[in-house]
């Protein structure tokens, strides 16, 4: 693979998931301050740690993917409670919220998607 162009083609989930960050990224800014570096930080960690594990498992070998894509969905998971939990301390509002959740959501479907295809 020699360039982003390759590695979306390889695996679109990446390609979602900066689509994703980039969003996320766009909201913290609107965190009150104690919560950016609270709760928004740990998200941002998480998108960035699931980002990486996709990345590994693109070049890992098939019996190591799964094992590397266990280890995205657990993370993922987190994720996913960490931006529910952001809307209920109402640090972000509904809509930015379901725009995250739709990206989530979809995001779900292809990591499952690509684990259903390895076993």
């Amino acid at each position: 693979m020699n360039n982003l162009d390759d590695l979306n083609k390889e695996a679109p989930i990446l390609k979602k998931t900066v689509d994703l960050y980039k969003n996320f990224y766009q909201y913290l800014k609107s965190f009150p301050k104690k919560d950016q570096y609270m709760l928004g930080k740990r998200c941002e960690e998480y998108v960035l740690s699931f980002m990486e594990l996709l990345l590994v498992a693109v070049g890992s070998s098939r019996d190591q993917k799964i094992r590397v894509l266990e280890q995205a969905n657990a993370k993922f998971d987190v994720l996913k409670v960490l931006f529910r939990l952001a809307r209920e301390l109402k640090i972000i509002d509904n809509k930015k919220y379901l725009s995250l959740e739709v990206l989530a959501q979809e995001i779900g479907r292809m990591l499952g998607g690509w684990m259903r295809s390895l076993r």
